[in-house]
């Protein structure tokens, strides 16, 4: 690993140089949030059902009254690696990134989590992890089974709904998954930013810089090694995650 090594004034100039670009990134990423903005809505016709801590409620009482509804679809079912302990590592990466809610209600949306397992296991986690999410378990009906209709049968994904202010009516406006949902991650956004990056062996990284596979180095918070957090390398045991 041997770096590029100059002076300030050269530095500043390269600085400069990667604010072009990364202008450009955010006006590109300002017109795709325009285009989400456009896309048409498609109605929800089924009665979706889930049970929560106050008991059984539809797709539509998840709204909470709040105009919008963003649903994260996270992998805490029976069947996954280490339940019911705990739930699938990367969705749990995910949960810790959720932010205080307030700023959605602010604008007239709610965020919940929806998952297969029981509100007994889920709670359980939760307590342990320290998470707040609202988080529902997904139910089946003879109407429909939501994750299945909304493309997130055995994988994790977010859909985003929307109450016509006229009828009342559920509207589905948009979904995401895979890498899309990376977007929500704040921990690869700041190391997108640092000079060793994700450390992941997929990454176009100059030769030398540390690199593992992804997936692998990913724990849940309260499980990475003493070495870890102190600086040192990352664990070695691997650790399923998802896809790329």
């Amino acid at each position: 690993m041997e770096p590029r090594i100059v002076s300030a004034t050269e530095w500043q100039k390269s600085l400069a140089e990667m604010l072009i670009r990364e202008k450009e990134l955010t006006r590109a990423h300002d017109a795709l949030a325009a285009m989400r903005r456009r896309m048409p809505w498609t109605a929800v016709r089924k009665e979706y059902r889930f049970y929560g801590p106050d008991g059984s409620v539809t797709l539509r009482d998840l709204f909470a009254g709040r105009r919008q509804l963003i649903v994260y679809r996270a992998f805490m079912d029976p069947g996954v690696s280490g339940w019911p302990e705990h739930g699938c590592v990367g969705c749990s990466l995910m949960a810790d990134h959720v932010p205080d809610l307030s700023h959605l209600h602010a604008r007239d949306t709610t965020f919940v989590y929806v998952s297969r397992g029981s509100q007994a296991d889920i709670a359980r986690i939760k307590t342990r992890m320290g998470w707040t999410i609202p988080w529902f378990t997904m139910l089946d009906s003879e109407d429909g089974f939501f994750d299945t209709d909304f493309d997130v049968d055995e994988w994790h994904g977010t859909n985003a709904f929307i109450r016509h202010p006229d009828t009342d009516e559920v509207y589905r406006t948009y979904f995401v998954n895979n890498r899309g949902d990376e977007a929500f991650v704040g921990t690869w956004n700041l190391l997108d930013i640092t000079a060793l990056g994700r450390q992941e062996t997929w990454e176009d990284s100059p030769p030398g810089y540390p690199q593992s596979p992804p997936y692998q180095w990913w724990r849940h918070h309260d499980r990475y090694d003493h070495v870890c957090q102190n600086g040192g390398g990352s664990p070695s045991t691997a650790s399923a995650g998802g896809a790329r």
